[in-house]
Parts: structure tokens; C-alpha cells; sequence
């Protein structure tokens, strides 16, 4: 066991560019193109959403935390960097990657209580008609998972970089729980193939101060310590403002050019990043921030994100992931607003039941 990322199989295996990742997907559905055309499928980040909802619902009946739910996505990410989807009856292995996630995460779950409300929750589309026949198919999906991922099942998730520094950032309680979220929901993405845990979690850090909305109440103290156990999503969390957006835009620019040396250039513009409002960082500085109400002045974060800044460029951390990182991130939410789960589910029920799965 790796005890950390950088001598961990995560990192020598499973992180993969761009390229990479596409040829793989690519060369699974050459291998049966008819297939493929026979049962068409919603865009990739549409399955992750979805699979990413079945995994959350099923991890809520049976109390998992956090930790084994993220666990249990990379394995169902992985699985299928390696087998075409429609080969597969997706939710024998979502349940089975949760079970796993479970006894790998030190909170194991009895394989039978993971059945049964697998069954209960999927009654129709698992394949699983009674305890004993989903016993025995889990327990087979089990060992298929595991040999595809060559038995590669430590998994290092960005929670702990952020539980690390969020003292160093000086980051509120409300921001934290923001962060918290914002990697919840990279998991729906194509990130934690792509990237180290480490700049997932720093890319979150940075865009919860600048996007967090106006007026957020504080948390108590009992919040605070129920938020390391959060499944919530960002989505509808997040001030997608002109003006924050371009804080983003120019924040990111600016830690882009910091780490080039090429001096300070606030509120340079970003390709992919662009808002409807070109005012660069001015709203925080302006006073035009959520902490500051609408008041002019400077706004609190403004000294918190030059400090990141200033940090991330003495670092070697990479900034051009971390540029990408929140390009991905902001394009998903744009995305998961034309998601659409009875079209999803219908998809993948065509395939399992028209081959038996």
C-alpha cells in the first residue's frame, strides 16, 4: 500500500491525458461498432451524472460515508476505461463497486444488506431476483471488477489536501463545505483520470472563495463537523456572475502568468473561462464581492486569493492542470443543466434487457 500518491499504482496506472483517455473509449467501441450503433448512449459526463446519482441514493440507504462513495466512482471509472458499457449491466456494478468501495474504505457492508437494497432500489433493471442469486452474481461481478483493475484498488482522494490546508488558506467554514462539494461533483467529470487528487483539491479551494454566493449564513459548529461527511453537489451553490466569473477568469490568468514570470497581469483574459462581464478581478476589489454586500471597498477575499496566488507560484504545483481543472469544472455545470435522467435510464435499460444482461 502506497502511502502516498506519488509511489501509489493511482498515479504509475490511472492517470491518463486527454489522448489517452479518448483512444481508450474509442478502441472499445471499435472493437463492435455494430453494437455501439444498435444502442446509442447520452454524452459521457450525462452517464456520470447519472451513475454518480445511483451510487449516491444507494450509498444513503445504507449509511456509507463520503470517502467510500468517491472510492466507489474511480472504481466504476475505472472498469469502463477497460469494458464497453453495453456490455454490462451497469447497476450489478455499481452496486458491487459500492460494496468493495466499503471493505476497501474500512467501512465493509455486508454483501446481502448491499443486495437488497440494490434490489429494492433498482427493483427492475439490477437482474437480481432473490438474496441468494444476488449473492452469487455480486461476488462474481466482484472478482471482474478487481481483475480489470489489475487489483489496483488504493485510491488517494483530494478530501484530505483540503482538510490539510484549509487552515493554511485561511478558508471559512462555508467555503470549505463549498470545496468539499465542488469535488464531490468532479467525480461527474473525466478529472480523476486526468490529474492528481492535490490540484483537484487546490482548483476547488480557489473557486469556492471567489464563487461563493452572496449572504451565505454561517455554519455551527455541528455543520463544521458533519461537512467530512457531505454528498451534496456545488450545483446551485455556486455565484455564476458576470462578475465572478471574471474574477475566476483573471484569477486563474493571473497564477497562470505569476508561474511563467511574466509579471502581474490582472484581469487578462482566459480562452474558455470567458463571463459577460470583462471586469477581471475589480468586483472583489471594488467591493463588489459577496462578502462586502454590495458595499465599495475592498472585499476580504481579494488578500485570501492573492495569497494562493502567491503560494500555488513558489510551489510545483502544476497551474496549467489547474487552469483546466476549472475550465472542466465550470463547463460541467453548464452541462448538467440539459441532463435529463429518465432519457439516461431508458438508454441503459434498452441494452440490459434487449441482451439479457
Amino acid at each position: 500500500m502506497a502511502a502516498n500518491f506519488w509511489e501509489s499504482t493511482q498515479r504509475k496506472h490511472w492517470i491518463f491525458t486527454k489522448d489517452e483517455l479518448a483512444a481508450m473509449r474509442q478502441s472499445l467501441e471499435d472493437a463492435d461498432p455494430a453494437l455501439v450503433q444498435m444502442y446509442p448512449l447520452p454524452e459521457p459526463r450525462h452517464l456520470n451524472i447519472y451513475f454518480n446519482q445511483q451510487i449516491l441514493r444507494l450509498g444513503k440507504r445504507l449509511g456509507v460515508r463520503q470517502q467510500a462513495i468517491a472510492t466507489a466512482q474511480m472504481y466504476v471509472k475505472r472498469f469502463y476505461t477497460k469494458i464497453e458499457i453495453r456490455r454490462t449491466n451497469p447497476f450489478l456494478l455499481l452496486a458491487t463497486a459500492v460494496y468493495l468501495a466499503c471493505k476497501m474504505e474500512e467501512t465493509p457492508q455486508h454483501i446481502r444488506l448491499v443486495g437488497q437494497e440494490a434490489r429494492s432500489l433498482w427493483p427492475s433493471d439490477i437482474g437480481l431476483n432473490n438474496p441468494g442469486e444476488s449473492t452469487a452474481k455480486m461476488g462474481e461481478c466482484e472478482f471482474f471488477l478487481i481483475s480489470e483493475m489489475s487489483s489496483h484498488l488504493i485510491i488517494h482522494q483530494p478530501y484530505r489536501t483540503l482538510t490539510s490546508l484549509q487552515d493554511t488558506f485561511n478558508l471559512h467554514p462555508e467555503e470549505v463545505s463549498l470545496a468539499w462539494s465542488l469535488i464531490n461533483d468532479h467525480y461527474m467529470t473525466d478529472l480523476p483520470l486526468l490529474y492528481p487528487p492535490h490540484v483537484i483539491a487546490l482548483t476547488a479551494m480557489l473557486l469556492a472563495i471567489i464563487l461563493r454566493p452572496a449572504n451565505t449564513p454561517s455554519q455551527t459548529s455541528q455543520q463544521q463537523q458533519q461537512q467530512h461527511n457531505d454528498l451534496g453537489s456545488a450545483a446551485g451553490r455556486l455565484a455564476h456572475t458576470p462578475s465572478n466569473l471574471a474574477a475566476a477568469q483573471a484569477s486563474f490568468a493571473q497564477l497562470r502568468a505569476a508561474n511563467q514570470g511574466t509579471g502581474n497581469v490582472v484581469g487578462a483574459p482566459t480562452p474558455t473561462l470567458t463571463p459577460q462581464s470583462s471586469g477581471g478581478l475589480s468586483g472583489l476589489v471594488d467591493g463588489g464581492g459577496s462578502e462586502n454586500n454590495g458595499k465599495k471597498g475592498p472585499d476580504p477575499r481579494w488578500g485570501r486569493v492573492q495569497r494562493i496566488i502567491v503560494w500555488l507560484a513558489d510551489s510545483n504545483i502544476d497551474i496549467e492542470a489547474m487552469v483546466d481543472c476549472a475550465q472542466e469544472l465550470i463547463s460541467f455545470y453548464e452541462v448538467q443543466e440539459d441532463f435529463d435522467e429518465r432519457s439516461t435510464r431508458d438508454s441503459i435499460i434498452r441494452f440490459i434487457k434487449a441482451r439479457g444482461l
